[in-house]
């Protein structure tokens, strides 16, 4: 295993002009964020100290009741790219995902947390790639992960056969293997308005990536300049089974009467049915993609039935270390 300490995030470059924010950004960022006080001004820090400067930081504020509504209106104040709205009730982490891509008005577009960390080179280096390949919709780079608790910073695998000439073999990969973190890549908005918008079905950001990989190959920048970490705070740690995770992204799903979890599987399964027959495909990449849906079915369904789907404790769904 490899172990290596993370870097200090350098202040914010000097902003651009204040008529920059006039223009539409070749770049959107979009970050959703709850309570995130105690991370948030390092996050904002690193995005908006970014060597690529085209771009513009919404920031959805999901009725935080802790001081990150003062620190995104501050650093609205000193950056015209940033652009805050204060949501008038929690609309919980789908809507909130959903929300900032609404407002968004470049033609890429990047999801961000607020707790995670950005190299300075990260949007350079995925715009650049999307450049150099035209035909690709979504651009990442490799994935570390900072234990909070002891300061160590892991550089993941990347497992996922997302560059694959054919779409069948790119949704082969993304239905068994996990791992990636490419919900959160730059991705071509024309695309990404075309596919189904974020859910609170089990398991909705893979059946998201799923479906831009059906438009198209993605691109990975082998560098690891995304650091993802890992606290008690968390939101990912309070989701301790399949109602949880769901719950997490819309309250609603706490509801067991209206949202049984045969219900909260049957939609994640659906989704990649209904994103299969969306997908600009041919008749014969359709139907095999259909094909390796199905045997994944099967292979799930059997792995279900060992061991029961009831209150299905979630497994990990971090990638292994090298």
């Amino acid at each position: 295993m490899t172990e290596q300490r993370t870097s200090e995030i350098p202040l914010p470059r000097t902003p651009p002009e204040a008529g920059a924010a006039a223009r539409t950004p070749r770049l959107s960022i979009g970050l959703p964020v709850y309570n995130g006080e105690r991370y948030l001004p390092e996050a904002l820090g690193g995005l908006l100290g970014q060597s690529f400067t085209d771009f513009e930081l919404v920031v959805s504020d999901n009725g935080s009741t802790d001081a990150t509504e003062a620190i995104c209106r501050g650093f609205a104040e000193r950056d015209p790219r940033v652009r805050y709205v204060r949501q008038p009730r929690n609309i919980g982490l789908a809507g909130n995902h959903n929300a900032v891509f609404a407002l968004s008005r470049g033609e890429l577009f990047k999801w961000a947390a607020d707790d995670d960390v950005y190299d300075p080179d990260l949007l350079a280096r995925c715009v650049a790639a999307l450049d150099a390949t035209p035909g690709a919709v979504l651009a990442h780079c490799y994935t570390a992960v900072l234990d909070e608790d002891t300061g160590v910073t892991t550089p993941l695998t990347y497992p996922l056969a997302s560059a694959a000439p054919r779409p069948a073999d790119r949704l082969h990969s993304l239905l068994w293997d996990s791992g990636g973190d490419d919900d959160y890549g730059v991705i071509r908005s024309s695309v990404l308005r075309r596919v189904r918008p974020y859910d609170s079905f089990y398991n909705a950001d893979r059946t998201l990536v799923a479906e831009l990989a059906l438009h198209g190959p993605f691109v990975q920048v082998p560098e690891w300049l995304y650091v993802r970490r890992e606290h008690a705070a968390r939101s990912s740690r309070g989701r301790r089974d399949i109602r949880a995770w769901c719950a997490s992204y819309d309250e609603r799903r706490a509801d067991r009467l209206r949202h049984p979890v045969v219900r909260l599987l049957a939609e994640y399964v659906w989704a990649y049915a209904s994103a299969i027959h969306r997908a600009p495909l041919g008749r014969r990449d359709r139907l095999a993609c259909y094909g390796r849906l199905g045997g994944w079915l099967v292979g799930r369904t059997v792995t279900s039935a060992t061991r029961g789907i009831g209150n299905e404790r979630l497994p990990d769904p971090r990638p292994a270390v090298p």
